[in-house]
């Protein structure tokens, strides 16, 4: 019996009774020898023959740790339909503790891996054994200049091709009216072995490849189809075979036409990617700085973090920053979406590529390079690209067993047209017909395209997609979950009353600003704004703690522990207080010192102008709209009414949206749940589908499907919109594509297709899918 022993990287622990817990979880399997170190984070495991990778990794999980995995995306060179796709992920897939997902459209496979089971190295090495090339995408040349390469070589090609092909339109022009020779066949025979062998090499080349992998893709179509034909011709002139035709412009002109469709889908492809190329060109180049007490202009590139940079009228921002000077209307819809300008002054926030349309400022670089929004939101866009729908599985079965499947039809039809037509080169044709015009790349390229087109438009408006599962599953949401703070109103709540009770107004404030400046909650944010206006001193305070969802606490010197939060948190007497200033529709925070009520504060948050609009939106479109809030029943009620909202659930907390989150999936709804702040993360992250607020907190950015950049809840609307259009166009490329091979293979088989127009079908089925993708550009 041989032992295998592995080296796994394990995070998580933090201390030596984590290891030996580990270990003895390990031990328990049959098979497995462990030794946990805690010093080194890892586990040396000897597994005996007939265990798996699998129960060990299961069984440390269930320990409450995990195997540390690691990422890379790579760029795969060589594909030339969905099968080669298919095969790459397969061959990734065997490799040790390796989960891969190749896209043919992107030509970009996400791959991550156990730490200490594979490497990089051997990532690449399985890749080139299946016979195609990949490298880092990192180190891969820029997408938009690998694209323009690639065209001009499939030009150049088809160029070449073309030439050599056109003599034989003058053939097949006579054949039309029943004549044939008009070309000497020596002739043809000559202008039609470079293209099959030279043009045509490639179909060969990768052929092999994927018939020595096991696997079979276009190529192995293309090569048999066109060598059949060319064989039969090459014969038939060779050995001087009177009574037989000859079949070399068909060879040529399938090579040729498979070429241009090449060509047109490589053009086609280029522009399904042009979202993330409009980012990229948003970001200038250089910048102005101030240096050694200069105005100087630098490459974007040796910017760093605390220059001081100026920004001119109608200039675009090269780095995030924070107004340090100066005042500014900036164009930010590249970002939000949202067309209008938005002033900017001192200290406020500003994001690279944005555009000066009015004003000149000085910003404190907080953000440069591959650190600013931008960046993150390129890097979001392309990883969004290149994940798949799942409704891409399908096509992925199918495109797995398409090809050996077509060879199948066409030696069955090959036999039978012989047999029943007693013309073996006929029959040959019909077969020939039949592997021409069958077409995997149309159903490889159907959902790709379209995830690449609306992900991008997405992009374009404010809205980010996570992945293309996120994209797919917004349309088919029944229920919206909609927090009520910052997502239905604006989320700048303003204090607009003070009601104390045994000190003073100012001192009631100033308690109450105190303990808040530790939260960053919007209401807190407003307490600290009436404090400042009013041009109070905070005092220190010690001991500071937050209950999510009941307010804050700290202990104030000279007074005692002071708690700030919602009246029921506070005691009767506060609830009694506050429930005539609740009725007029305001957000009441009480404040209490050792026991003894100190006073109310009321605010008040305005409901987005938008918002109202945007719920009559999502109802047409069969969507229910429920609100949800930690507030006050009768704030909500004002605040559902004036949006028009039926149904809202009042002073729940962070748990309590996650419980009604899994109460309407109980009911087999598909849930969506769009917030904001921190409270918002445990319902964000068990809805189906999760939406944040681009201005909203970090956790609920982290924890969404889909980030909206501008905080409006029409972004909602269109993100569901998008979605659904998106999923129209998924269906349509299928459909296509399933309708297409089902309706033409049987025609081919039947002799009603000739070899050439089997070929042109072929070459205008993907460029049909791609071309159809491109029309989600046109989406408004």
């Amino acid at each position: 019996m041989s032992i295998t022993t592995l080296q796994l990287p394990i995070a998580g622990m933090s201390c030596a009774a984590c290891a030996a817990r580990i270990e003895k979880q390990l031990n328990k399997l049959s098979g497995v020898e462990a030794a946990v170190s805690f010093a080194n984070e890892s586990a040396s495991v000897s597994l005996a023959d007939g265990t798996g990778v699998d129960e060990v990794i299961a069984a440390i999980a269930k320990t409450g740790f995990q195997v540390r995995r690691e990422s890379v995306e790579l760029a795969i060179s060589g594909m030339t339909c969905a099968a080669c796709a298919a095969r790459v992920e397969k061959v990734l897939s065997r490799l040790p503790g390796v989960s891969a997902s190749v896209n043919f459209a992107t030509e970009r496979a996400q791959v991550t891996w156990i730490a200490g089971l594979s490497d990089r190295a051997s990532l690449l090495q399985a890749v080139a054994k299946a016979g195609y090339q990949a490298e880092a995408a990192a180190e891969a040349p820029d997408q938009a200049e690998r694209h323009a390469a690639h065209y001009r070589r499939e030009l150049a090609w088809f160029v070449f091709s073309a030439a050599l092909t056109l003599p034989f339109l003058a053939e097949m022009a006579a054949m039309l009216f029943g004549h044939h020779g008009l070309l000497p066949r020596d002739w043809q025979l000559w202008l039609a072995t470079p293209v099959q062998f030279i043009v045509g090499w490639r179909f060969y080349r990768g052929a092999w490849h994927a018939l020595k992998g096991g696997g079979a893709n276009m190529d192995v179509l293309v090569a048999l189809g066109t060598s059949m034909a060319w064989l039969l011709s090459a014969a038939v002139t060779l050995w001087d075979l009177e009574g037989q035709h000859v079949y070399f412009e068909a060879s040529a002109a399938v090579i040729t036409l498979v070429l241009l469709g090449k060509l047109l889908e490589a053009r086609a492809k280029g522009k399904t990617s042009a979202a993330i190329e409009e980012l990229i060109r948003l970001a200038p180049k250089t910048a102005r700085v101030e240096r050694g007490g200069e105005l100087i202009e630098v490459a974007v590139d040796s910017l760093a973090l605390g220059d001081i940079v100026v920004v001119r009228h109608g200039e675009s921002l090269p780095v995030d920053g924070e107004v340090v000077d100066g005042a500014a209307a900036l164009d930010e819809s590249m970002l939000t979406g949202e067309s209008l300008p938005v002033t900017k002054t001192l200290g406020d926030k500003v994001y690279a590529a944005t555009r000066n349309q009015d004003g000149m400022l000085k910003i404190r670089a907080t953000g440069v390079g591959g650190a600013t929004q931008l960046a993150e939101i390129v890097r979001l866009v392309a990883a969004a690209q290149g994940s798949k729908a799942p409704i891409q599985q399908l096509a992925d079965r199918i495109s797995g067993v398409f090809v050996p499947a077509v060879v199948s039809i066409s030696a069955a039809t090959f036999l039978l047209s012989a047999w029943m037509l007693g013309d073996w080169s006929q029959a040959l044709i019909h077969a020939v017909a039949v592997l021409v015009i069958a077409c995997p790349c149309a159903l490889g390229l159907a959902t790709p395209t379209a995830v690449m087109v609306g992900v991008g438009n997405g992009a374009r408006r404010g809205v980010l997609f996570r992945n293309a599962g996120a994209l797919e599953m917004a349309s088919k949401v029944d229920v919206l979950l909609v927090d009520k703070t910052g997502t239905l109103t604006e989320g700048r709540p303003k204090l607009v009353g003070l009601h104390a009770c045994r000190v003073g107004e100012d001192e009631l404030l100033r308690l109450a600003a105190s303990v808040e400046a530790g939260s960053e909650h919007p209401l807190a944010r407003a307490v600290l704004e009436g404090g400042q206006a009013r041009g109070l001193a905070l005092l220190p305070v010690s001991g500071f703690s937050a209950e999510v969802g009941r307010g804050v606490a700290a202990r104030i010197e000279g007074v005692g522990r002071v708690r700030v939060g919602v009246p029921a948190w506070i005691g009767e007497e506060a609830v009694t207080q506050a429930a005539s200033l609740q009725a007029a529709g305001h957000t009441v925070i009480a404040v209490e010192a050792d026991g003894g009520l100190l006073g109310l504060l009321s605010l008040a948050d305005k409901i987005r102008p938008s918002s109202a609009a945007a719920v009559a939106a999502l109802k047409r479109m069969g969507v229910e709209v429920l609100m949800l809030t930690g507030d006050n029943p009768a704030t909500a009620a004002s605040i559902a009414a004036e949006a028009g909202i039926s149904q809202y659930r009042a002073e729940v907390r962070p748990e309590d949206k996650a419980a009604e989150v899994a109460r309407w999936q109980k009911q087999g709804k598909v849930v969506a749940m769009l917030g904001d702040g921190v409270n918002d993360a445990p319902a964000l992250a068990a809805a189906d589908v999760s939406l944040a607020m681009g201005a909203g907190s970090d956790v609920a950015i982290e924890t969404a499907d889909i980030t909206l950049m501008h905080g409006d809840l029409n972004h909602a609307v269109d993100a569901m919109r998008l979605s659904r259009a998106t999923l129209r166009k998924i269906r349509q490329n299928l459909g296509f594509a399933f309708v297409y091979n089902a309706l033409g293979i049987p025609l081919a088989a039947l002799g009603m297709l000739n070899p050439v127009i089997a070929g042109a079908a072929m070459a205008a089925s993907s460029v049909s899918v791609v071309s159809n993708s491109l029309l989600l550009r046109r989406w408004r």
